[in-house]
């Protein structure tokens, strides 16, 4: 349906001092603090978790040396879709006068749309990720059981689910620290960023900020902060459905990833039956999850 006069008309009449309502601010971009962005040019993309070998053995004197097998332990796939939009103003509006103003103020409100469909998607991952997403390995993003190669497990969330605060922040670092590779093998992994939504961020401050311990009159040091423990600080991500739940990402490479396969365009033209103008705008991407030991997360309790 196109823009018409009827949708326009206090514009047409004298009196008018402003127009509002389109000049709100906008959070983008917050996907950065998550994912690892990297071009496209297939239809979808996949990516492959290798299995190493496990610890060497001990080789008897005279004994024969023992022989390890590798393999593929899992396959995640990253299907791209096409995320458009678009509106129109009728000839008549043009006619009228309106063209300048109407094309002017929708072609921002057509970017705002875009970008906040962009965030909604990207946070949908973490939104589901503890009881509908799952990694390529077969369960849920963030799970106590991510299966290895190997028959362990590595887990990406408490075994209780635990609000953010000094203990549980402590333990999924501990936990990160812990995590091994298909084969059972010791990784060095770190936790780098705390992602959070909006209202935990005043306790996220307090733990990560603070010279000395939250809520103690101990004169102990805050040891998250002095040991560096999460480098990267903290990020809001206003998109995140849950207001007690908190994400860490870790150091571990190729986890969460946005893969773009077009960038967004905008066009317009004219339509020849209707004399309207058109305009859209248009991006094709996608988000996913190669390693889910990229990212660790808690519901809250």
């Amino acid at each position: 349906m196109a823009i018409s006069r009827a949708q326009a008309l206090k514009e047409l009449l004298p009196g008018l001092n402003a127009l509002f309502g389109l000049e709100y601010g906008k959070y983008e971009n917050e996907h950065a603090d998550i994912y690892e962005t990297e071009n496209s040019e297939r239809s979808f993309e996949e990516e492959v978790k290798l299995s190493g070998f496990g610890a060497a053995p001990t080789k008897a004197e005279g004994s024969s040396i023992a022989y390890d097998n590798a393999q593929e332990a899992f396959t995640a796939r990253y299907t791209h879709e096409t995320i458009a939009m678009g509106f129109a103003i009728t000839e008549e509006a043009m006619e009228d006068n309106l063209y300048d103003s109407l094309s002017s103020r929708y072609t921002k409100a057509l970017a705002r749309a875009m970008a906040y469909t962009k965030q909604v998607k990207a946070a949908s991952l973490l939104n589901t990720g503890f009881d509908t997403f799952q990694s390529g390995d077969g369960v849920t993003l963030f799970s106590t059981a991510h299966p290895t190669v190997g028959g362990g497990t590595n887990s990406n969330r408490p075994a209780v689910s635990a609000d953010l605060n000094e203990t549980s922040l402590e333990q999924a670092i501990i936990d990160i620290a812990g995590y091994t590779d298909e084969r059972g093998l010791l990784i060095a992994a770190r936790a780098k960023k705390l992602i959070l939504p909006s209202a935990l961020q005043f306790v996220a401050t307090r733990l990560l900020e603070t010279s000395l311990r939250v809520g103690t009159a101990d004169n102990d040091i805050n040891a998250i902060s002095s040991n560096g423990a999460v480098p990267e600080g903290y990020g809001v991500n206003h998109y995140l459905t849950d207001a007690d739940a908190w994400f860490l990402t870790t150091d571990i490479p190729n986890g969460m990833k946005h893969f773009v396969r077009s960038a967004m365009a905008t066009g317009m033209d004219g339509d020849f039956d209707t004399g309207n103008v058109r305009y859209k705008a248009r991006e094709r991407y996608s988000f996913g999850v190669s390693d889910p030991l990229g990212i660790y997360g808690s519901q809250g309790a």
